[in-house]
């Protein structure tokens, strides 16, 4: 392991150590050192202190009786800061900056005011602007400051503290070198931590990028993809608080992903966050069947945006003449009247909600007929009792031109503005209309809809003319169940037709109400292992963010997915054209030298033109491989995982093998995790045990399965090699 002593020390010079590397108390080092945790020390007890106080006083306000007067929003801001400050219990102090005008900051997880108001913050937020040099500051660009301190907490006490001067006397590669690598050799527990103490420059940079558009971060394995794309999440939602009203959707590859970094937001203090999988943001399916790859390449293509797009307006109803029925008459509304009504209400809405203003417009069309008829009946009522009279006053010698009184010709018929408006509403309410036009502009069914089509190969032709012959029969000739690529054609279809959104209820969280929301616009997107995602998922993304602040984070050499992109430009330009930003991490934290020193091979073999990300530690475990005969498998697993578990205990030990030796290693390995290579992306294990590489390697993608199989491990690797 690299590290460097005055970094670890917090001095310049060498000097006497312990056994476990810190330097002796007889020593100046020594002294300095217990000098530096005492100031720290008293520090944390008053801002220990100061986030006690404030927990309680905002407990207090939460349960007064004057709270229920309060209006929601407020309510929910304040119990988020409660929140926040019940979790800032650990690691509520860990940086500190010495400013050349000698001010002090000292950074946290929460920001905590003095008792002043108008005084200096007591403890900065990591995410606000000042506490930038922190993560930033370099010898060669100090950004005003002359020293950095990192500070090392169990519970309430420090327990160390590393200093980086600024003044260029010191120079190092990594920010918080000695905090940095101490919290990579802390044993994994199959939960991700936060990194707010330990987040380097490019990751910062990164994290504070603007969210005005797609951010696109390409990253190799132990770059710190997902801590920059989890961090970034609790840093737009402290920068722009209109976010959390919208909330945040995190996407990742699978729940077992999910379920890794579940703790991570929480831990920041973010709750304003719907975290998912593609497979599950549309919550009443359910996949229910693996399908072959070359059906989940196929309905992953673009194409299928713009053929369900014609696909559902080729089953709007043609304009023609509407008769109805009203009160035993027939009214009849003519084609250019309906054409009209039709190209109005139509105008780029959904399906169904075209069909609503449609359906009001009829029932506008329809009491105009009523009253016109009306009128026009009174007319010649009129104008046949005005020749009654004529004929009276003729019998009777009259001249024609007498004055005539009380005879009900001064009524004109015309219906009264509130009696059109009343009769406008008995129509709507009317079933028998309700019927006719249901009949003439069915309610439709996105399930229903896509099942027919799928299963239909002269539909298919006619709807997706792009898709060869073979492709279209072997679409139809799926099964039934839902697989993972019919559910963003399902949402596809359900935007398309367009659905009733279910009012929020009062005091619900906003990202409870949006996860049961198809419809849900998102303030931000946050996507990890984005190089999966297919065209239509892609769109499917893009309709949850019109916005497009979206942040993606991947390796574009570790897709193992059916689609057939090898770049990022490939990758999004159906969704984005060319409209993103670019963005790189380089350095490779988590994974030792050791290991990334066998990637670079297998990158060529998957015809990568990247370089791997370059490490910054050694292991001093070199990796290590045992061959094998199949029939020796299961033991010799078994064997290779006890002494793992044995080097690394209290820590955690992977298991990564071809999906055609899953089963049976589970069978002997019992709660061991044992993932394809696939199922292990974005986690990490002190060791990894990968069974039968050449097996994962002949897999579909296979090289870059292997690329993601290596790279799993923060320390140790073993390979079992199986011979014939």
């Amino acid at each position: 392991m690299r590290r460097n002593s005055a970094l670890h020390n917090g001095t310049a010079d060498g000097g006497g150590v312990t056994p476990d590397g810190e330097p002796s108390t007889s020593t100046p080092e020594g002294a300095a050192r217990r000098s530096a945790v005492a100031e720290e020390q008293a520090f944390l007890d008053v801002a220990t202190a100061r986030r006690d106080r404030l927990t309680e006083h905002l407990q207090v306000e939460l349960s007064s009786e004057a709270m229920d007067a309060v209006e929601h929003s407020r309510q929910r801001i304040l119990r988020q800061q409660h929140e926040e400050l019940q979790r800032a219990r650990e690691g509520l102090v860990f940086g500190r900056l010495d400013g050349l005008d000698g001010t002090v900051r000292h950074v946290g997880r929460v920001g905590l005011r003095n008792d002043a108001e108008d005084s200096e913050p007591l403890l900065v937020d990591w995410r606000a602007p000042a506490a930038r040099p922190f993560y930033t500051a370099t010898a060669i660009d100090p950004q005003g400051q002359v020293r950095r301190r990192h500070i090392r907490t169990t519970g309430s006490t420090v327990v160390g503290v590393d200093d980086e001067p600024l003044d260029g006397t010191m120079t190092a590669e990594l920010v918080g070198e000695g905090a940095l690598l101490a919290a990579l050799d802390q044993r994994r527990t199959g939960v991700m931590a936060t990194a707010i103490s330990t987040l380097q420059r490019e990751q910062d940079d990164i994290i504070r990028a603007r969210a005005t558009g797609p951010l696109i971060v390409q990253g190799g394995p132990g770059t710190g993809k997902t801590v920059v794309a989890l961090h970034r999440v609790a840093y737009l939602l402290f920068t722009h608080r209109k976010m959390a009203e919208q909330a945040v959707l995190v996407l990742g590859p699978s729940p077992r992903f999910l379920q890794y970094i579940g703790q991570v937001l929480p831990a920041l203090g973010e709750t304003a966050v719907v975290s998912a999988t593609c497979d599950t943001l549309l919550a009443d399916i359910r996949v229910g069947r693996e399908e072959s790859r070359l059906l989940a390449e196929i309905k992953g293509r673009a194409l299928w945006q713009p053929a369900l797009e014609g696909y559902v307006a080729s089953l709007l109803p043609r304009a023609r003449e509407l008769k109805l029925r009203w009160e035993g008459d027939f009214y009849v509304i003519d084609a250019a009247t309906v054409a009209q009504a039709l190209a109005s209400a139509v105008q780029g809405r959904p399906y169904h909600r075209a069909r609503a203003v449609f359906a009001e417009q009829v029932h506008h069309l329809l009491a105009d007929a009523v009253a016109e008829q009306r009128e026009t009946l009174m007319n010649e009522m009129e104008e046949g009792f005005e020749d009654i009279l004529a004929r009276v006053d003729k019998g009777m010698g009259h001249d024609g031109h007498s004055v005539r009184t009380s005879t009900g010709s001064d009524v004109n018929g015309l219906l009264s503005e509130e009696e059109i408006e009343d009769l406008r509403t008995r129509i709507a309410g009317n079933a028998t209309i309700a019927r006719f036009v249901e009949a003439w502009w069915p309610t439709l069914d996105a399930e229903t809809l896509l099942s027919d089509l799928l299963t239909d190969r002269a539909l298919l032709a006619r709807v997706a003319p792009h898709l060869s012959p073979e492709e279209i029969t072997a679409v139809a000739a799926e099964p039934a169940a839902w697989a993972s690529s019919d559910i963003p054609l399902l949402d596809a279809l359900a935007d398309l037709l367009g659905e009733d959104e279910a009012p929020r209820p009062q005091g619900e969280f906003v990202a409870d109400h949006a996860l049961r929301q198809r419809g849900w616009v998102y303030g931000h997107v946050v996507i990890d292992e984005a190089q999966e995602l297919s065209e239509m998922q892609w769109h499917m993304v893009l309709r949850r963010c019109p916005s497009r602040s979206i942040t993606a984070v991947g390796d574009i050499d570790q897709a193992e997915a059916a689609h057939r992109h090898t770049s990022w430009a490939q990758a999004v330009r159906a969704a984005f054209g060319d409209r993103w930003t670019a963005a790189e991490l380089t350095i490779c934290y988590r994974t030792p030298r050791e290991v990334m020193d066998l990637t670079g091979p297998v990158l060529r073999n998957a015809g990568s033109h990247n370089a791997p990300p370059r490490a910054v530690r050694t292991s001093g475990i070199a990796p290590w491989e045992r061959t094998i005969t199949p029939a020796e498998l299961a033991g010799a697993a078994v064997e290779a995982v006890r002494q793992l578990q044995q080097r690394w205990q209290g820590g955690m030990v992977g298991v990564i093998a071809p999906a055609a030796h899953i089963a049976a290693l589970l069978a002997v390995l019992g709660d061991v995790p044992v993932l394809t290579a696939t199922q292990s992306k974005g986690l990490e294990w002190d060791a990894t045990l990968l069974v039968d590489p050449q097996g994962i390697a002949a897999e579909p993608r296979g090289w870059n399965g292997l690329y993601v199989a290596l790279t799993r491990c923060t320390q140790e690797l073993g390979q079992l090699i199986l011979t014939p």
